[in-house]
């Protein structure tokens, strides 16, 4: 396959001149392809996975219509910069060869993104930027949306996902993991209260993005958050799903796969940092109940990571890119570690959600 046939079916400005591989994504392949004209946008060709992304014309309208919201909405209260969709020479979203599907996005230039955030007021920009793209889109009728994943985040399921792994035991990796699997048991409970609030409708269906691990949001070269990327899940959901995979991510001071437990922490200057931001961008549009439970959010998202490598790990690394045999043990590891640490931490955790929300807990 030669990558400047697929870029020469885009409508783009200039010439490229060099196109490498760009990013750290576990599902899709990512591109960027430079300008000869400094003047002219460089780009981000991606190749989208559609064994994940089953309906890519429904993902590729989703993220039209919520980018153009976001264009229209956005203002000097709440400026927020958004994707810029690059069609094909025929005004299509995406293009297809063979098989594959490939759209591609204006490349943010003077942008950068941070696997692990070093200081608490990366955090805090980094959280104003989702809180932003949240209230920007609070006002969009999620019902137009394609579920594109649907239960992505369910819990519930998720733990039958695994159990039925831990049952059908098919690379005989059980008995390797039987710690992991009976702390996910023994928190499975209180892990699951947030799903059933949403199912009983007492928390209620709004337009998030569903995947704002922190690398997911540009920051400027004086690390203010300015745009939030990777919308292939904005679908409907509730604001636990955003705000905790943003403390997942953020608050966390190892990488995701780290191998040294002992290097994991769960950082609470980045917590209160994070909280404050993203509060700072939605506390007025949030209920009670939403408010309530951002606490537990952080070790939820967590849990669901875990849970998920965990059971990636048991079927035999399906779904998952790994670099190694136990890369998805290593990643479950780091997330079962990690919410271990904002469950027993929940008591500190609420007061700074009270505090930074102005809500009597």
């Amino acid at each position: 396959m030669k990558i400047n046939k697929i870029i020469n079916q885009f409508d783009i400005s200039g010439e490229i001149q060099d196109t490498q591989p760009f990013g750290s994504g576990y599902i899709n392949d990512t591109y960027r392809a430079k300008n000869t004209d400094n003047a002219q946008p460089d780009y981000l060709l991606q190749r989208v996975n559609h064994e994940v992304f089953k309906d890519v014309p429904a993902m590729m309208e989703n993220i039209r219509m919520v980018t153009d919201h976001i264009k229209k909405n956005s203002s000097l209260d709440w400026n927020q910069e958004t994707l810029e969709i690059v069609k094909t020479i025929d005004g299509q979203l995406f293009t297809k060869h063979h098989d594959d599907y490939w759209r591609m996005f204006e490349f943010k230039k003077g942008t950068k993104s941070y696997d692990v955030v070093e200081t608490p007021e990366q955090a805090y920009q980094g959280a104003f930027a989702f809180g932003t793209f949240f209230r920007l889109l609070s006002d969009f009728p999620a019902e137009k949306l394609t579920d594109t994943l649907p239960e992505f985040h369910n819990i519930i399921l998720r733990l039958e996902a695994l159990e039925k792994a831990v049952k059908d035991d098919v690379r005989r990796r059980a008995s390797k993991v039987k710690e992991e699997i009976d702390f996910v048991r023994a928190i499975a409970s209180l892990m699951c209260e947030i799903e059933h609030l949403k199912l009983g409708g007492k928390i209620s269906l709004r337009v998030t993005h569903n995947d704002t691990k922190f690398n997911n949001v540009l920051l400027d070269e004086n690390d203010k958050g300015i745009c939030v990327i990777d919308l292939d899940t904005v679908m409907p959901g509730i604001v636990h799903y955003d705000f905790g995979d943003g403390i997942r991510t953020s608050t966390n001071t190892a990488k995701e796969d780290e191998t040294d437990l002992q290097l994991v922490n769960f950082d609470m200057k980045k917590f209160e940092a994070f909280t404050e931001g993203y509060l700072d961008a939605c506390r007025d549009i949030l209920t009670t109940i939403e408010i309530e439970y951002l606490g537990l959010s952080g070790a939820l998202l967590a849990y669901i990571m875990g849970v998920r490598f965990l059971t990636d790990y048991l079927m035999g690394d399906v779904y998952y890119k790994i670099d190694h045999e136990n890369h998805n043990l290593d990643r479950s590891r780091t997330q079962l570690e990690l919410t271990r640490q904002i469950t027993e931490r929940q008591k500190d955790i609420k007061n700074v959600v009270a505090q930074k929300s102005s809500l009597v807990l």
